[in-house]
């Protein structure tokens, strides 16, 4: 199966949020209890870079940034959002959509990704060993799940770093 990976647009939002929605729905991939509408989710990530996987014309994959922090000295440092539809995973979408967003945030100028991910993912933990991202430590009980079959859960989360060799 071919893709390709290129800009994410507000064309694509339904698209990505059926991804975000396939994400929760295992329950490992968010504390979020619902998918945001456009102006949320818009206003909580860097309009650079936001991309999509392609499989002709359906979204299989999405990778967006947030900024860790609003202040000055952290405007290196962001946060990443990697997500591939159910449909599409175990093909190395994830996995080159992660190259590119290491890319493109170096571009960007962003010296620091960050990542936080339930323990139980060892899939994404795995990937982002793969990009060159370490364990920092883990976040014990650090929220509480509210929906789902986890739901009244206390969470642990990893929390992972990949510092740029460039920036």
């Amino acid at each position: 199966m071919g893709f390709i990976i290129n800009k994410m647009n507000r064309d694509d939002w339904e698209q990505v949020r059926a991804i975000y929605l396939d994400g929760m729905a295992t329950g490992h991939a968010t504390f979020e209890a619902e998918a945001p509408d456009w102006q949320a989710w818009d206003s909580a990530h860097l309009d650079e870079p936001r991309l999509a996987a392609r499989v002709g014309n359906d979204v299989a994959g999405w990778a967006a940034l947030r900024r860790f922090s609003p202040r000055s000295v952290y405007s290196g440092v962001a946060e990443v959002s990697i997500y591939v539809g159910a449909g599409y995973r175990g093909q190395g979408i994830g996995s080159a959509l992660l190259a590119a967003l290491i890319d493109a945030s170096e571009q960007a100028g962003i010296w620091t990704l960050q990542a936080g991910i339930f323990p139980e993912n060892i899939l994404s933990i795995n990937l982002h060993k793969k990009h060159g991202f370490r364990v920092l430590g883990i976040r014990e009980k650090i929220g509480k799940m509210t929906f789902g079959e986890l739901a009244g859960t206390w969470r642990d989360v990893v929390l992972m770093e990949r510092r740029s060799k460039i920036v």
